[in-house]
């Protein structure tokens, strides 16, 4: 069965869009040795799924931002891409992890979504977290910035080593407004029919005949999804030079070396006082 790919499908007598995906390897790479409580892992695995959702329904050639900040447990979730489905992602908790739904993690937050387009201005909408799911704050976010109704089902497993991530979304055409209610209506009750363990476990041409066999929906190429840190040792050197040499090389002194992680993959990068002499020669 292919992993890590999102459909995009249309129906040839229905005014509605439809996408489906699915994400395992993206998914265990981007929680591995994060120690997050299953509850926190579950929700980066919606945020994920949302992400890939936005960036395909969005149309857009640059990056995108998916955040969520608050009061709660989590302080702040964030999935970082762009349109070619290059993904990474990281959640900060300030207190003990007790609830599992959005409102128990985040507390009273906001939904950051922030578009930065390779051409053009860059843009950003901010959600009230007013719902109990992630699914339902997105759902408000289309209905407040786009007036299209949308649905979106999620479904995760968080199991070490085994983690997958999944998600379906229906959204009406801006055709004829009745009619593409009307379809949407029919749609959103097939959809509502898909049970967690199907999302998961099937691949996604027998999800989408099982739910929508008598519509023929029409499905494109799928698009890849990868887990994509872009941490690099030049990088990791630039942001070192605003830091300064003076103070390196007393970090150096006092601990042998300068040890920086990267806060996505918990890659190292190691400085010696050779090398940080260098960085500034």
């Amino acid at each position: 069965m292919q992993q890590d790919l999102l459909h995009r499908y249309l129906f040839d007598k229905l005014d509605v869009r439809g996408e489906l995906v699915q994400i395992d390897h993206a998914y265990n790479e981007m929680i591995a040795n994060h120690n997050y409580p299953a509850p926190v892992k579950a929700l980066l695995g919606e945020l994920l799924v949302a992400t890939c959702l936005l960036t395909a329904t969005l149309k857009f050639e640059g990056e995108i931002a998916v955040q969520l900040q608050g009061d709660g447990p989590v302080k702040y979730a964030v999935i970082n891409g762009d349109d070619k489905q290059n993904m990474r992602g990281i959640a900060r908790m300030q207190s003990e992890v007790t609830g599992s739904t959005v409102k128990e993690l985040v507390g009273k937050g906001y939904m950051v979504i922030t578009i930065t387009p390779t051409k053009g201005e860059r843009y950003q909408g901010i959600v009230p977290l007013e719902h109990d799911t992630l699914s339902e704050c997105i759902e408000s976010y289309f209905e407040q910035s786009e007036q299209l109704k949308t649905r979106l089902w999620f479904a995760t497993n968080t199991s070490e080593g085994k983690a997958k991530a999944c998600g379906l979304f229906l959204q009406v055409l801006p055709v004829d407004k009745q009619k593409s209610i009307d379809d949407f209506i029919h749609l959103e009750a097939l959809s509502d029919t898909i049970k967690p363990e199907e999302l998961l476990e099937l691949d996604a041409n027998t999800v989408l005949t099982r739910l929508y066999h008598e519509d023929n929906p029409r499905v494109f190429e799928p698009q890849a999804i990868s887990f994509k840190c872009g941490c690099s040792r030049d990088k990791t050197i630039a942001a070192l030079v605003n830091v300064g040499q003076q103070e390196l090389l007393d970090d150096v002194a006092e601990n042998g070396t300068v040890n920086i992680s990267c806060h996505y993959c918990l890659k190292e990068y190691v400085f010696d006082e050779q090398d940080v002499k260098n960085i500034f020669n």
